[in-house]
């Protein structure tokens, strides 16, 4: 069961990553060395995005790519086919439907799946990690660690989305645990919330624990209670 949900997080990730945005997501540039690319590969890989996403050229040529690169055409010939033989770039044909030809591009979702693979086994990692350190008889509740929290929220929020998250919404969730220092129980008072105005998105759940936080509520009796006189407020 564990095992699934890590591997559900990780091709969350993947997909997420495989989005239409040029900016490189960091998750790719924290895993490509571990997978067991080189800097040249990686900025091959940049290149292929940024031809495709930005110049509209979804099959550049080797003599294009070297010459991004500061390379010989037959190294970065050479570059591709290793990728491909790691199983981290891929070449999809298919016809064109006004012209009727054969066109190809390529597909580096499985660099994308690799990558998040290890992601998700570091996060695996680091939250057996501190599930294995000792306690020192502390309430379970007092002695959830950040990673610990984060976790267990990831779970609560797919549960809700009834999708996996995104690199991106993971990040946010341990920004609101880490840095914001909100209570769990605030964070799950938000996505319920969140639930029940029917906006369930990150952006909103970030503004009600931001007007929170302006107004000092730090548990749910205080949240239900500002909750309550907001809706009184514009129901006047």
């Amino acid at each position: 069961m564990k095992n699934e949900m890590w591997k559900s997080y990780a091709r969350g990730m993947a997909a997420a990553m495989n989005g239409g945005s040029v900016v490189v997501p960091a998750g790719l540039l924290r895993a490509y060395r571990n997978i067991g690319l080189s800097d040249t590969e990686m900025m091959l890989l940049m290149q292929l995005m940024l031809f495709r996403q930005v110049e509209e050229t979804a099959f550049p040529t080797p003599e294009q790519l070297a010459e991004r690169l500061g390379i010989l055409p037959n190294a970065a010939h050479q570059l591709l086919g290793r990728l491909m033989k790691e199983g981290l770039l891929t070449i999809d044909e298919e016809i064109d439907a006004e012209s009727a030809m054969r066109v190809e591009r390529y597909n580096w979702t499985g660099f994308m799946i690799r990558s998040a693979e290890w992601l998700a086994e570091e996060a695996r990692k680091s939250v057996e990690e501190e599930r294995a350190k000792p306690q020192h008889a502390v309430p379970r509740a007092a002695a959830a660690q950040p990673a610990e929290r984060a976790s267990d929220l990831f779970t609560a929020f797919e549960q809700e989305f009834g999708r996996p998250l995104s690199p991106m919404e993971c990040e946010t969730i341990s920004a609101w645990v880490d840095q914001d220092r909100y209570p769990d129980e605030l964070i799950r008072f938000a996505l319920k919330e969140a639930v029940f105005a029917g906006k369930l998105h990150f952006r909103y759940i970030d503004r009600i624990l931001i007007e929170w936080s302006r107004n000092r509520v730090t548990n749910t009796d205080e949240a239900k209670a500002h909750t309550q006189k907001f809706r009184g407020g514009r129901s006047s």
